[in-house]
């Protein structure tokens, strides 16, 4: 199938099969990588780019292979990492690299227990037909993880395929990773999560009736957004960008449980500026720029009401001055 249009890339779109079986063509000199990918960071981004001149210097097609649900979901459920990007959105985020193929592939017990040799031939080899893997330097698959990279280089001799093995890149001294970005995202570091991710943290939701304080009591009106699995930030105050069919407000959102009303459910509530139409039900998506303040408790409505102003103006500053990252 082919992304829907709002997927989001400027080229043509990217083509994705949804389980080996479901490839109904042969793949024309096939250069892949495989993973996770959550978040697209620059460290995906990175092994991309080699698929992509790898796939250009072969005549070939750029293929990504990553897996829905995530491996530990099934292995361990409920013990899985919370994630940077829903699998619809890694889609897009993919595609918006430039790649041309993805195949998603159902992750299952049955799959989990293929062991590394069968997982080459059988599908990289027999249904994939690859010419050139790219994967991290650290990679590993198989049942019981027993693949490698010196293992995958042998197999490459006997099938006919190059493997190449890209390093880990580094901000600042640190790897760029899935892991690095989830701790910063949790502890309220939205500008260094930003960093390694390339573009601000997001988190995309429907618009849902909320207990209509925001514009009656507070005289700043706000949209109430549905969370998902997503990781969450660290409560507090947050200057945003708000993404409405295809169009980018400013604004500033408070994530935590409105200890002045003494809310006990997480919420996420947006004021979007210099906007006042219903969104009830519409999907948006608000991104994260940067983190302004820890939630706190106030005496009543107008003290709270008064921070708001602050916090209002402190955002637009902030926003104004932030290079916009898409």
């Amino acid at each position: 199938m082919k992304l829907p249009s709002s997927a989001g890339g400027n080229g043509p779109y990217m083509e994705v099969f949804c389980g080996i079986d479901q490839i109904n063509r042969p793949l024309r000199n096939p250069v892949l990588t495989i993973g996770n990918f959550d978040g697209v960071h620059l460290g995906h981004q990175t092994l991309f780019d080699r698929v992509k001149h790898r796939a250009q210097d072969l005549g070939g097609e750029s293929v990504v292979m990553t897996f829905h649900p995530h491996p530990l979901e099934v292995l361990s459920p409920g013990n899985g990492p919370v994630f940077i990007t829903e699998h619809a959105r890694k889609l897009r985020l993919i595609e918006s690299c430039g790649i041309d193929i993805a195949i998603v592939i159902p992750f299952s017990r049955e799959f989990a227990r293929m062991s590394a040799q069968q997982f080459v031939k059988r599908i990289l080899v027999e249904k994939i037909g690859v010419k050139a893997l790219v994967v991290g330097y650290d990679y590993k698959f198989g049942h019981g993880r027993e693949g490698d990279i010196e293992f995958l280089r042998n197999l490459g001799k006997k099938y006919a395929f190059d493997v190449e093995a890209v390093t880990g890149i580094k901000m600042d001294g640190k790897v760029v990773s899935s892991t690095a970005i989830r701790q910063c995202i949790q502890q309220g570091q939205l500008k260094e999560a930003n960093v390694l991710l390339g573009r601000p943290y997001e988190i995309s939701g429907a618009v849902v009736k909320g207990r209509d304080r925001g514009g009656r009591v507070l005289g700043f009106p706000t949209a109430n957004i549905r969370l998902s699995c997503q990781a969450p930030p660290k409560t507090g105050v947050y200057a945003v960008r708000v993404e409405i069919d295809g169009k980018t407000y400013g604004g500033a959102a408070n994530l935590g449980y409105n200890p002045t009303f003494g809310d006990t459910d997480l919420s996420l509530e947006v004021h979007i500026f210099d906007f006042n139409q219903d969104l009830y039900g519409k999907e948006i998506t608000v991104q994260f720029v940067d983190r302004l303040r820890d939630e706190q408790r106030f005496a009543g409505p107008e003290e709270l009401a008064v921070q708001i102003h602050r916090d209002i103006q402190t955002a637009r500053e902030i926003l104004t001055a932030a290079p916009r990252r898409e």
